[in-house]
């Protein structure tokens, strides 16, 4: 477990985690694939970090629908912005990908590790402000209202280094999930995509042959 610590954001800088933990209660669980672990509404009690494995935050709408807003993996801590304030509720469903494990915090516990280990503290702060902004960007993009715009968008994001060549990181279904689409929809519009020579696809290798138009898209 303290290999893996050492590796998440919030025990960055730390000396000593064996130390920043000592007299400090926490418990591991595990679950298996498909659990729910936290239900949207839920309160939020403890401090959780991903120890092994995959989990995803995803909402289903009233139709039904699945929305997924991210998967989290080892060893990256789960709601870290709801744990303190007066509504630390999950936003959303958190269930497991895979079988995984699980650190388990208490919010009491938490502040005196806090007080114990200040650098925790500032980087708690710091994942705090980070995660903020990944929502905010987040809720931009699925205010764009078109499929093609959120695919232009998208596409034109993983080419940051304007390669022209990504290895798309998710399969179709789990693309739509992201997007908050219909499958059909989304393999639609990447099919007219590819009838008008924008991009080139291949399995998950993704090729960008118009530019232009893409950007034209995303607005």
């Amino acid at each position: 477990m303290l290999e893996i610590l050492n590796k998440c954001l919030l025990f960055k800088d730390v000396e000593n985690i064996e130390n920043a933990l000592e007299g400090i209660q926490y418990q591991i669980k595990e679950y298996n694939s498909g659990n729910v672990i936290a239900s949207r509404k839920e309160e939020v009690k403890n401090l959780m970090i991903v120890l092994e494995g995959s989990v995803r935050g995803e909402i289903i709408d009233f139709a039904g629908n699945v929305l997924k807003i991210e998967d989290i993996e080892a060893p990256k801590p789960i709601a870290l912005a709801f744990i303190f304030g007066p509504n630390s509720y999950f936003p959303v469903d958190v269930i497991a990908n895979k079988k995984v494990k699980l650190l388990f915090i208490q919010k009491e516990n938490l502040l005196k590790l806090f007080h114990k280990e200040p650098i925790i503290n500032h980087n708690f702060l710091n994942a705090i402000s980070g995660r903020t902004q990944f929502l905010s960007q987040r809720i931009w993009f699925l205010s764009l209202k078109s499929i093609k715009a959120k695919i232009a968008h998208y596409i034109l994001d993983m080419d940051r280094n304007g390669s022209g060549t990504i290895m798309l990181p998710m399969n179709q279904k789990e693309l739509s999930e992201f997007f908050g689409v219909t499958r059909p929809s989304l393999a639609r519009e990447l099919s007219e995509m590819k009838n008008n020579d924008i991009i080139s696809l291949e399995g998950k290798m993704l090729k960008i042959l118009d530019r232009e138009t893409l950007k034209e898209y995303a607005v």
